[in-house]
């Protein structure tokens, strides 16, 4: 076992007007919590049971930046600072950031079963959890086909989070005033990172080169998910009026967006000892990102013959002297910096929206800090 519930964490000094910066280590605080009140339950169960707790255990609370309770905290804290909101007396602060880290769980869910879709090897430094699956399987000396094993276990396991996800929601102790207020969002987050995902398959396997499909896999996948119902989700949890949600979801969209983009751009440039992943990650598994397409677009009407080299090296390439080769492609025809400008303006013009508001001058600077962090960071 990894946990330890013979001495469980505390945020009993937890703050409505707590500072970004304190969200991930209290979010962290809170899911070891959470987990030490499960495994009783489940422990009994099987040892399978068991070890497959274990396994989610250690991805949940292993590592990750914690940006969707981080920007659901932001939301809630600009609903109680100029935002038209207000806290029931029978729910304290750290009853808010239990209800804003159960986001934690769904983001599990989805990176689970995005390893498998991947079939990706390794996580954060270790190996996927389907991986892990297979793994013991083999060194078991089970019957029948190891990978399969491991892909249905880990399956299993990515809905369990998603249950759990709703477990934490429900039973953070916030009252049930907020929790219907946030329902929409609650739902429509659930539901949206569905949606992009299948769009995210379709494009991969379908090869379309239309950018309007890629700039849909960008909303559904990542910037609603990860920056604008969060925002969004805070904000009714704390009572937000109508303009304060609309300005939030609309800087969170820009914000969400803005850092696909920049993700897409490390994942072709990106320093492998900066990004861990190896270098033109998404040129070597065939990604057609909004930066790809534009590169595509670009070369069809200047070079016909580079574009072609271009587009037949993606998905299909292995050395880095074909990584670089496809690179240079981008970069000449203009789509690298058509991407980085792109990050620019929807990030200029989400701090134009949040400052443009009538929301307190401090949660605002906080989130512009965050949004500056995520649009010019190397990993």
């Amino acid at each position: 076992m990894i946990h330890d519930p013979t001495s469980p964490p505390t945020t009993a000094h937890w703050t409505v007007d707590q500072p970004l910066g304190d969200v991930p280590a209290a979010v962290d605080t809170e899911l070891v919590r959470f987990f030490a009140d499960r495994h009783a339950d489940y422990d009994s169960i099987d040892p399978v049971v068991a070890d497959g707790v274990d396994v989610l255990e250690l991805f949940v609370t292993g590592g990750g930046k914690r940006l969707r309770p981080l920007f659901a905290w932001a939301g809630a804290r600009a609903a109680l600072s100029g935002g038209g909101g207000s806290l029931d007396p029978a729910t304290g602060p750290a009853d808010l950031l239990r209800a804003v880290g159960s986001l934690e769980f769904i983001q599990a869910c989805a990176l689970i079963h995005d390893d498998i879709i991947d079939r990706s090897d390794t996580r954060r430094g270790r190996p996927t959890t389907h991986r892990w699956f297979e793994a013991f399987h083999r060194d078991h000396g089970w019957y029948g086909d190891a990978a399969g094993y491991g892909e249905s276990q880990a399956i299993l396991i990515g809905d369990l989070a998603f249950a759990w996800a709703d477990d934490m929601f429900m039973d953070s102790g916030v009252d049930a005033a907020a929790l219907a207020r946030a329902r929409e969002p609650w739902r429509r987050m659930r539901s949206e990172v569905i949606a992009g995902q299948m769009l995210d398959i379709a494009l991969e396997n379908s090869g379309s080169e239309d950018p309007t499909m890629s700039q849909k896999v960008n909303t559904y996948k990542t910037a609603a998910y990860t920056v604008e119902r969060p925002l969004h989700l805070g904000a009714t949890l704390g009572g937000a009026d109508a303009a304060t949600v609309d300005l939030l979801r609309t800087a969170g969209r820009d914000i969400g967006i803005a850092f696909q983009l920049k993700d897409d751009h490390l994942g072709v440039f990106g320093d492998p000892a900066v990004t861990g992943k190896a270098a033109g990650d998404d040129l070597r598994s065939g990604k057609r990102t909004w930066l790809v397409m534009c590169a595509l677009a670009s070369a069809d009407r200047s070079d016909p013959a580079t574009a072609a080299r271009l587009r037949a090296g993606i998905g299909t390439v292995t050395s880095d002297a074909e990584v670089d080769d496809l690179r240079q492609i981008i970069v000449d025809s203009g789509a690298a910096e058509q991407n980085s400008a792109r990050v620019r303006e929807l990030t200029d013009h989400a701090v134009a929206t949040l400052r443009s508001g009538h929301l307190d001058t401090g949660i605002v600077d906080e989130i512009v800090t965050v949004a500056d962090h995520l649009t010019d960071r190397r990993s």
